[in-house]
């Protein structure tokens, strides 16, 4: 399928050299092309685009169709890499399962042979994580179709798949506080199920504050001072911050880092 990336994005020796060694490349500003896979949408966002594009996702999307339906949707668009967020565990900067609410085909497939160009993968949770990140220690909770949870402390990123631990009745967390038990409870029994959640898992991680993120964030009334609403563009801002240079660490884990002073504030 034929697409408008970068010439040099789809070049094979280019391609392998920054596969081994991305230090090179953020030498020069990239194009990144950030892709939030959603359990209801895909959305993407790229270098100087000013508007995210989306499209539908659900039970049926495979990898292979959400590739397609990407490069389709920016066939106007140019990038040189790719930055996924991915919803499911991922180890190794690959899926590690196959997504929840999406189709089968995920935790094998060759991203970056699909796209033409080298692709970082993350949770989608610490991916806005990533981008929501102020200093100290911050847990992050993604309340959409299901519950993406993070943890970055002192820079160092943590995805956590805290959604599928049981929590009452059999039941999860994520079967509590997702999409499923807000259609199950109603908004005011969610709400309460919701603080309940977030407190005990601040408490539980010794977390300085909570951001909560995630399409449903907004349904959401009076918050305790340690809770800050996330805002779904900061999926975006994470995603652009996996290939900035400024972000990395010599420790595999840690892929973030700000100022002396920004962490003093925590803000």
């Amino acid at each position: 399928m034929a697409t408008k990336t970068s010439r040099k994005a789809r070049k094979p020796g280019l391609n392998t050299l920054r596969a081994k060694d991305d230090s090179r490349i953020s030498l020069r500003p990239l194009k990144v092309l950030v892709i939030d896979v959603g359990g209801t949408n895909v959305k993407v966002l790229a270098t100087g685009k000013p508007t995210p594009r989306k499209v539908p996702s659900g039970p049926s999307m495979t990898a292979r169709n959400m590739v397609e339906a990407v490069r389709r949707l920016v066939a106007d668009w140019s990038y040189d890499v790719v930055a996924l967020g991915y919803p499911g565990a991922v180890r190794a900067g690959r899926p590690a399962v196959e997504p929840k609410n999406l189709d089968k085909g995920w935790v094998n497939f060759d991203f970056a042979a699909a796209f033409g160009c080298p692709v970082k993968i993350v949770n989608d949770a610490a991916m806005q994580a990533l981008g929501s990140y102020a200093g100290r220690r911050m847990l992050f909770l993604g309340l959409g179709t299901g519950l993406g949870s993070a943890l970055i402390t002192d820079g160092v990123l943590v995805p956590m798949e805290l959604a599928h631990l049981v929590y009452r009745k059999g039941r999860t967390y994520e079967d509590h506080v997702g999409l499923r038990g807000l259609k199950r409870y109603g908004k005011k029994k969610w709400r309460r199920y919701v603080t309940d959640v977030v407190t005990a898992l601040k408490d539980a991680l010794q977390a300085d504050y909570v951001v909560l993120g995630g399409g449903n964030a907004k349904k959401l009334g009076k918050l305790p001072k340690w809770v800050r609403l996330g805002n779904n563009h900061h999926a975006f801002t994470g995603g652009f911050r996996l290939w900035e240079r400024a972000w990395h660490d010599a420790r595999s884990a840690c892929i973030v880092r700000i100022g002396a002073e920004e962490m003093r504030r925590g803000s």
